[in-house]
């Protein structure tokens, strides 16, 4: 409440100060029954956090602006959403622009200079309390990361020079970036590429060089594609690609007490065995992500159904078998 209360003195000063009625410390304390120091203190916040531009007049004995045009920052909010602003900047740890986190720090900073909070944690503690790591995560060169998310954001086509690892080859692509998804510690581009002709996925870690493409626009996508979450439907996750299987899984006593916690896909389904065992069963729609998911609990984890991925399950561990003979 003291915050608002200090925004109102500001903005009633503001207003005060643009009408030319050449405001003072008496002035403010008077209308808001402060005492002089704490107006004095107001002003001096104005002019130095708020970048009011004040100087004091001595023959009109009070405040005016050097240059016009000046407004105060227009934006209020409240103690949880100053917290959820700098959350928002521990869990950008995930971004690989460090300048763009610079910014957004100093964007929170900005906000918090706006208001005192008395109950809210300061940027420094909640640096100190909350931390994210990644692991498993792709590098991603932060000019490559700043340059598609200015042609996403402001529309425009890109080429790139695109590595492919497993056929060992790099192609040029005139691609026009669609959507941007960070999963599972991987940065990926959806865009419409000229040279498929269609939807793509572009693991941003792959793209070797990339500069903007003046020739095309955004009329030249063609109208019949398909709505992009319907193509992260299809292409990322445990049940990505078409027609779904029903996967089910036992996990041992050991563990499924914070497997039962975890949730693998929307529509699963969970049980317990009387010796404590969980059994999970969802839908997937193609084998490889979810083979490498159930290869981290090792021997904690059978696979029951389909026979299929059980197969595969047992050759893949046959071949872990010759490796360590």
């Amino acid at each position: 409440m003291a915050g608002k209360l200090a925004y109102e003195r500001y903005h009633w000063f503001h207003g005060q100060v643009v009408s030319g009625l050449y405001p003072n410390a008496r002035s403010l304390s008077e209308r808001f029954n402060i005492s002089i120091k704490q107006a004095q203190r107001d002003i001096e916040f104005m002019r130095d956090r708020l970048d009011a531009p004040l100087v004091y007049d001595g023959a009109r004995k009070g405040y005016a602006y050097e240059r016009s045009g000046y407004e105060l920052p227009p934006i209020w909010f409240t103690g949880d959403e100053f917290i959820g602003f700098c959350l928002a900047l521990r869990l950008a740890a995930a971004i690989p622009d460090g300048s763009l986190k610079k910014s957004l720090r100093h964007f929170i900073e900005k906000f918090y200079s706006v208001r005192s909070f008395s109950d809210a944690p300061s940027i420094e503690e909640i640096d100190r309390l909350v931390s994210i790591k990644n692991i498993e995560y792709y590098r991603v060169k932060e000019d490559v990361f700043k340059s598609v998310l200015a042609g996403l954001l402001k529309k425009r086509p890109l080429k790139i020079i695109y590595h492919t690892p497993y056929k060992h080859e790099r192609t040029e692509r005139v691609i026009i970036p669609l959507h941007l998804l960070c999963y599972m510690g991987n940065w990926h581009m959806i865009a419409y590429c000229t040279l498929r002709n269609e939807l793509r996925d572009f693991a941003l870690s792959r793209i070797v060089s990339i500069t903007i493409h003046e020739e095309m626009t955004l009329a030249d996508i063609p109208g019949d594609l398909p709505p992009i979450k319907d193509y992260l439907r299809k292409n990322f996750g445990v049940i990505s690609g078409g027609s779904q299987k029903e996967v089910t899984l036992k996990f041992s006593p050991e563990v499924s007490s914070w497997v039962c916690q975890q949730i693998w896909h929307d529509s699963q389904k969970v049980d317990f065995d009387k010796d404590g065992s969980l059994i999970l069963s969802f839908p997937v729609s193609g084998f490889e992500e979810v083979i490498r998911e159930i290869l981290k609990y090792g021997s904690q984890v059978e696979v029951i159904s389909p026979p299929q991925l059980r197969a595969m399950i047992k050759d893949e561990i046959k071949n872990m078998q010759k490796i360590y003979m």
